[in-house]
């Protein structure tokens, strides 16, 4: 009995297609951790005006919260730091989820924000973590060695 197993070729070409988009994702994703990181520094406030009073130092918060955003996302595009910074955002990602219940809890503080934006940034949150989380994986679902 004889078996066909697919060409090298065809077996080489079958991942091509998802590492192209899964780099063209990785460069979105750097390029808007960078943006936030350094809007989070250069123009703190609305990041001031979002932090739950019980959190302390809020201007020293945000700012170290934007110089993290920005680290993480440029260091996502180097593939010796790309894990780390993956799994850094995905904590930073994690970190933020009190501000989310704050707001949410306090809606009437954000008179600009409608309840269905509060609730919907949670399941967009869960996307976030999952497409972070992604990076900390090789192509076919296996723990990346670099």
């Amino acid at each position: 009995m004889m078996t066909t197993r697919p060409t090298r070729r065809l077996r080489k070409g079958k991942g091509r297609g998802m590492q192209t988009i899964k780099l063209v994702l990785k460069l979105l994703m750097a390029a808007f951790y960078v943006f936030a990181g350094v809007e989070e520094v250069v123009d703190p406030a609305f990041y001031l005006n979002i932090m739950p009073p019980y959190i302390p130092a809020h201007g020293a918060a945000v700012a170290l919260s934007g110089v993290a955003e920005l680290l993480l996302g440029a260091a996502l595009l180097w593939p010796r730091s790309q894990r780390l910074a993956a799994w850094g955002i995905v904590a930073i990602l994690i970190a933020f989820l009190p501000v989310h219940v704050h707001m949410l809890a306090n809606s009437q503080l954000y008179p600009e924000t409608s309840v269905l934006a509060l609730w919907l940034r949670f399941p967009m949150q869960g996307t976030l973590v999952a497409w972070a989380y992604w990076y900390t994986r090789g192509v076919d679902g296996a723990t990346a060695s670099t």
